[in-house]
């Protein structure tokens, strides 16, 4: 029928402007193609845009200068705001043509925390920029018309916020999450970011896993596997009866085949799951109407069995079920939901039986998402949605294949000429829903669960992370050395230098210490052993097996015998005992680069590109009796070998090459697990060692980085760059103490990527370091042939 509507402005000047323009998008929407439609639209747009501009007198200051102007618009659900985008030395303005929500709205550089490329609409034309670093909501995201524009822009804020804080990728994340700094809520806030997902655009709205699958029982029990989803599969491979039928009718249908006819993420699952907080969305997606009163998000469990049985289901859930903000649960707008069949006005969301309201239900969801479980079984829900199995053969073994429209780079849009079908294609991509951008294409490692402490959220309250049943082999205490250990690395800026001596006459190759500290073992490029009395503070001896340089010294178990490797290609057996050599080991056909000794074992490694691993019989204490040794196994390289290192279970070790190879060896069957291409062919591994836990594996390099890979993936998930090349370093997985090229040692906030002490030392490089157990007393030799000792001084 016939309707008028009165609108009153707040500016009467703008009634002409508004009347125009009506008639003008009246014509347009009177076409008969959406093609046309669109063009008319546009046109109207970008002929309004450039008879405008950004208004100046709107600059915080006067003393502030332009650095660029350019056209945009600001995206927010379901609209795009056009205006002009502008940015000066101090801040960041957007000032929309029609004057909503705000007149301008400005963003101050300096308090600017994150900023991300996003493609919208399948183009790479958008920009996000957030001032919180642990936020979903931005402060504003900006689709720009050609990607020169947005990518000055994004340079512009990027050289700004430099100084400020350091972009992360999704390797470091991944690091501070697998290491605990981070929650798993925050891991996969932060993944949902770098894969192009926004709060602001419903196409890509961010994406969380159904976690919990128990919505019948009174009492949520998190200790069950049973409770919880299995997070290795889709939703749609989680009934076996429905996946056996999807799998039939796609090997049945012809390319491109695609196992599910819905996406798992779209406007329309969010806004299901959002209608009680922003109706005005779901009307605007509908034609103004809400769905059927019985489609709507009524139970929790209900919505839950329909992803489990429904043919068309494979919704996952919104961040929203794992934050605080319960309001998307209840009908507080008292909004007329419809009636279901049953005669039952649609209102608040039925919740399961354990939770005893909104609140509790959040809350427990929340639990439930940081539990044990979850924790150590994340990782294969990532490798899904944003991993390796997102694509390609993993995706067909895995099912998990969605209409090829729902993939970047499913359609390129720009070839596609005929601008009807063009539209048509859009739409249908942005309401179908979109897969991710690709983050892993390697299987994501594991969380290292038992050393998981309390974990602050976003929220207000933090969630006590539970440790994890430990294995019976496991030795599950917390005794006081671990607790000294972990004093010493949050103090190790505390370092002193206690005393120095110039003990040798070239550079120091290796230092090894006896049990009870007092005698301090070096080798170096001058060839010879000598021993060090920490007591009397003299030599007491010196030995020389060749006229070749010293790499490396051992001292085996009891500080009967120290071992030493040569560029002579041996390997000299002392004994401190009798004061002479005992034994030599010709072992290589090249220089003997560095030499490790475990459980009675001998591992050496060669620049003749091969590690040795020797079963040692040692000699007796009388003079004449002498080592025998037996080769195990023979790790075979490439190139020259430069540095190895072991587990604290003695079963995998670690080499790295002079063209910047990292190995990761199976010592009990000799084969490779992994090899890595930590660095640039021209540059060497300088030296590499095992956290605590074995699970990480840090290397650093002629390259000047430090890298850190994952021992069960082979996976290098994060790499720091360093001004010079670091020569030797000890770490505890979170910060390192390197010593450095110019002499100083360097402590390293490695989550952090940068450096957050120097502490002179030596006049040349550190060649060598030597830690105890402890970790309070460290040792290091440079080039400047000088021994420092090093004390933290609480």
């Amino acid at each position: 029928g016939r309707t008028e509507l009165l609108f009153q402005l707040d500016v009467a000047w703008k009634v002409g402007d508004v009347v125009q323009t009506l008639h003008q998008l009246y014509r347009a929407s009177c076409l008969d193609k959406m093609g046309d439609q669109a063009a008319m639209i546009t046109a109207i747009l970008q002929s309004r845009l450039a008879r405008t501009s950004f208004d100046k007198k709107r600059f915080q200051s006067i003393s502030e200068t332009l650095h660029m102007e350019c056209k945009a618009e600001m995206v927010t659900p379901l609209v795009t705001n056009p205006g002009h985008v502008c940015v000066t030395d101090a801040n960041l303005y957007f000032q929309p043509l029609n004057g909503y929500p705000k007149p301008v709205v400005q963003i101050t550089l300096q308090n600017v925390r994150r900023i991300y490329k996003r493609r919208h609409g399948l183009m790479p034309l958008g920009l996000e920029v957030f001032c919180t670093e642990n936020d979903l909501c931005s402060d504003i995201y900006l689709k720009f018309y050609n990607y020169q524009d947005r990518d000055e822009v994004y340079f512009l804020i990027a050289t700004y916020i430099e100084n400020h804080i350091a972009e992360h990728t999704a390797e470091s994340y991944m690091l501070q999450w697998q290491r605990g700094h981070i929650s798993n809520y925050q891991y996969l806030l932060h993944l949902n970011n770098l894969a192009d997902r926004s709060c602001n655009d419903l196409s890509q709205y961010p994406v969380f896993p159904w976690i919990i699958a128990d919505y019948s029982s009174s009492v949520l029990d998190l200790t069950k596997p049973e409770t919880f989803r299995d997070l290795s599969k889709p939703v749609g491979a989680l009934n076996k009866e429905r996946l056996d039928r999807l799998v039939t009718r796609y090997q049945e249908m012809p390319d491109p085949k695609f196992m599910y006819g819905s996406h798992y993420s779209s406007p329309g699952y969010v806004l299901f799951y959002l209608v009680r907080v922003a109706p005005e969305y779901m009307l605007c997606l509908q034609n103004g109407k809400f769905d059927h009163a019985d489609r709507m998000f009524n139970s929790i469990a209900e919505t839950w069995k329909n992803c489990l049985d429904g043919a068309t289901d494979f919704k996952e859930l919104i961040p929203e079920f794992y934050e605080n903000d319960s309001s998307f649960l209840v009908n507080s707008l008292k909004l007329d939901l419809g009636k279901r069949q049953g005669g039952k006005m649609v209102e608040d969301v039925e919740l399961p039986p354990w939770a005893s309201g909104p609140d509790d239900f959040l809350q427990k969801s929340q639990e439930a998402l940081e539990s044990p479980y979850v924790s150590e079984h994340l990782h294969e829900w990532i490798d899904i949605i944003f991993g390796y199995k997102q694509k390609g053969s993993e995706a067909v073994a895995a099912h998990n294949v969605f209409h090829p429209l729902t993939y970047e780079g499913g359609v390129d849009l720009n070839s596609i000429m005929d601008p009807n079908e063009k539209v048509a294609l859009l739409t249908q991509i942005l309401e179908f829903g979109q897969t991710p951008k690709q983050l892993f294409t390697t299987p994501h490692p594991q969380r290292i669960i038992p050393r998981l402490k309390s974990l602050s959220r976003t929220s207000s309250h933090s969630i006590s992370i539970a440790e994890s049943p430990v294995s019976p082999n496991e030795e599950s205490f917390e005794d006081l050395t671990e607790e000294s250990i972990t004093l010493a690395w949050n103090n190790i800026a505390k370092l002193k230098l206690d005393e120095q001596y110039k003990i040798h006459k070239e550079a120091i190759t290796g230092i090894a210490v006896t049990c009870n500290g007092s005698s301090v073992f070096t080798t170096s490029q001058d060839s010879t052993l000598k021993m060090f009395s920490k007591d009397s503070k003299t030599i007491q001896r010196s030995v020389s097996f060749s006229n070749m340089a010293l790499s490396s010294c051992v001292i085996l178990p009891g500080d009967t015998t120290v071992i030493s490797s040569s560029w002579d290609n041996h390997i000299y057996f002392y004994s401190i005992a009798f004061g002479r050599q005992q034994d030599v080991l010709m072992g290589h056909d090249d220089a003997v680069s560095k030499i490790c000794w475990r459980d009675g074992r001998l591992f050496s490694a060669s620049w003749d590109s091969t590690v040795k691993v020797w079963q040692c019989v040692p000699g007796e204490t009388l003079s004449n009796k002498k080592h025998h040794f037996e080769l195990l196994a023979e790790l075979e390289h490439d190139v020259s070998v430069n540095t190895i290192d072991l587990n604290a279970a003695n079963t995998i070790l670690a080499s790295g090459t002079k063209e910047g190879t990292i190995s990761v060896w199976d010592i009990t069957t000799a084969t490779v697990l992994h090899q890595t291409e930590c660095l640039n062919l021209l540059f060497a591994v300088v030296a590499s060692f095992f956290c605590t836990d074995s699970r990480h594996l840090l290397s650093t390099g002629e390259d000047c980085c430090f890298k850190v890979i994952d021992v069960q993936t082979g996976m290098l998930i994060s790499s720091v760059t360093t001004e010079e090349p670091q020569r030797c370093f000890k770490w505890d997985g979170n910060t390192i103490l390197s010593g450095s090229q110019s002499g100083e040692l360097l402590i390293w906030d490695l989550l952090g990527g940068k450096v957050t002490e120097r502490i002179k030392g030596h006049t040349g490089a550190v060649m060598s370091m030597w830690m105890n157990e402890q970790c309070n007393s460290v040792i290091t030799g440079g080039e400047d042939k000088q021994i420092m000792f090093w004390k933290l001084q609480y």
